[in-house]
């Protein structure tokens, strides 16, 4: 699971770090006979004969199993320094520092070198386990998360708390756009492929997902409303007082994905809202086709809150934010290859009729099953980009081609067209960029892009509609191209 730590660790100790897995060189807890092989063969001291090993080794032996145990649980941990779990983690590597301390070697340097190299390991995890909790993309993920937090206390939670029902306030598309932004962001903290920082970035990330979604429905259908009167049938009172918890629940949901809620569980809410589903299901509605249609609405809004309230687990299994053997993200690589074989073909010979295709390639991706894996979804909007950028560019390197200017254009249309010339032959640079933010090249295109779009600041319309647009339409376009440029430096990673 560890295997860039791992790969560390031995360059420290001098030995593959494996977790603790292995036993010690000298660790055979069978019975020592003279042809046993190995570099600490029974002991015989000044003392008198030890049968078998001597006992620092069985202690060391001891360590080196408690090692096992602790090492799986380090290189998973993706918490912070204040969790209650770093801290048994810390305290249970400090102790078995301090009985590795303990052990006594008598002065041999055999027994020496094996208490150093057990001390070595546990220090190792120590640096692993403080490293992971105080990296910088650990640090940025937290505080992402609790922006998240006083945004969804300030919008949801806390109206709910202070005995304000839902239906008396709506949430406001600025809160989901809020929200929208710091999923954005967190989906783009680099990891470095370290395995603690992917796996918090992914338990983070299908949270704030998750509250994104329901308030996104919120905004879609703002209530479910009550259409009904109780008199119109026996049952719809009792559905409207479904309704009336379900709209509660939301409140409380959005709490405990988002880490405002140290009370209640995510099973006990579920368990909850299934009771409600039998409720339901169990009522005669039969002879009403109204009655019938208001409680499949309130049914698939219950079961629209019972999908996201399997998340507390969500995170532990590797496979979920390690995503390299993938297949979406294979399938995503797969077309991103394809584009990089246009983009080339294009940059060397010229637009050929690879519109048709590129379209193609945005269909397949729009197919592309993500799982509701945040970071998959970041995988394909990041393709998607790609594709759309390089069908900008073959649209205006066409339009630049069927160019036909007539002698009474506008001087300051002109003046666009001029810029959107270079424009079409500075993105064709971005598109073939493979280098780094600190390269002088991204510099200069970065810089001459910016240069483009003072340019078409000082364009001065004279009251022409048609350069107004084709002027805003021009200012689009040369962001878009640096924003391409940015994504394509900005060494993310799954």
């Amino acid at each position: 699971m560890c295997a860039n730590v791992f790969g560390a660790l031995k360059s420290l100790f001098r030995k593959p770090f494996d977790g603790g897995k292995r036993t010690m060189d000298h660790g055979s807890q069978q019975p020592q006979t003279p042809q046993t092989p190995g570099p600490f063969p029974g002991y015989t001291g000044p003392q008198g004969p030890y049968p078998g090993q001597h006992p620092a080794l069985l202690r060391l032996d001891e360590v080196q199993r408690e090692i096992a145990t602790l090492g799986p649980q380090v290189c998973s941990y993706s918490g912070l320094q204040s969790d209650r779990e770093y801290k048994r983690l810390e305290r249970e590597l400090t102790r078995l520092l301090l009985e590795v301390d303990k052990v006594e070697t008598e002065g041999r340097p055999e027994l020496q070198q094996a208490r150093k190299r057990a001390a070595g390991e546990v220090e190792g995890l120590l640096r692993y386990l403080e490293g992971n909790a105080t990296h910088p993309s650990r640090l940025a993920i937290e505080e992402l998360t609790q922006e998240a937090q006083s945004l969804l206390n300030e919008g949801v939670v806390g109206p709910f708390r202070q005995g304000q029902a839902q239906d008396a306030f709506e949430i406001s598309e600025e809160l989901v756009e809020a929200v929208q932004d710091v999923s954005m962001r967190l989906a783009q903290v680099k990891t470095g492929g370290n395995v603690p920082l992917r796996k918090a970035r992914y338990k983070a990330l299908t949270r704030v997902c998750a509250v994104q979604e329901i308030l996104e429905g919120r905004v879609r259908t703002h209530m479910l409303a009550l259409p009904l009167s109780d008199d119109t049938h026996e049952a719809v009172q009792r559905i409207n007082q479904v309704m009336a918890q379900v709209s509660g629940a939301r409140c409380q949901e959005v709490a405990l994905l988002i880490g405002l809620s140290g009370r209640d569980s995510c099973a006990h809410l579920a368990r909850i809202l299934t009771e409600l589903l039998v409720e339901l299901d169990a009522l005669d509605v039969s002879s009403n086709s109204a009655v019938r249609n208001y409680r499949k609405q309130v049914v698939e809004e219950i079961n629209g809150l019972l999908k996201h309230l399997d998340l507390e687990g969500e995170g532990e299994e590797t496979h979920r934010y390690d995503l390299a053997q993938n297949d979406s993200i294979r399938e995503i690589e797969a077309i991103r290859g394809h584009v990089s074989v246009l983009r080339e073909e294009v940059l060397r010979h010229g637009a050929a009729g690879q519109g048709t295709e590129l379209q193609g390639l945005l269909t397949h991706l729009d197919q592309v099953d993500t799982g509701r894996n945040p970071c998959i979804r970041e995988a394909r909007r990041r393709a998607v980009l790609e594709v759309q950028a390089l069908i900008t560019f073959l649209d205006l390197w066409e339009a630049l081609g069927r160019r036909n200017p007539g002698p009474d254009e506008p001087p300051p249309h002109v003046a666009v067209w001029r810029v959107l010339a270079s424009l079409c032959n500075l993105q064709a640079q971005v598109l073939g960029f493979d280098g780094k933010r600190a390269d002088k090249s991204y510099m200069v295109l970065e810089e001459l892009l910016t240069k483009q779009l003072l340019a078409l600041d000082a364009v001065d319309p004279q009251g022409d509609q048609g350069t107004k647009i084709a002027r805003k339409q021009a200012v689009k376009h040369a962001q878009n191209i640096l924003s391409y440029l940015d994504m394509k430096t900005d060494e993310w990673e799954y």
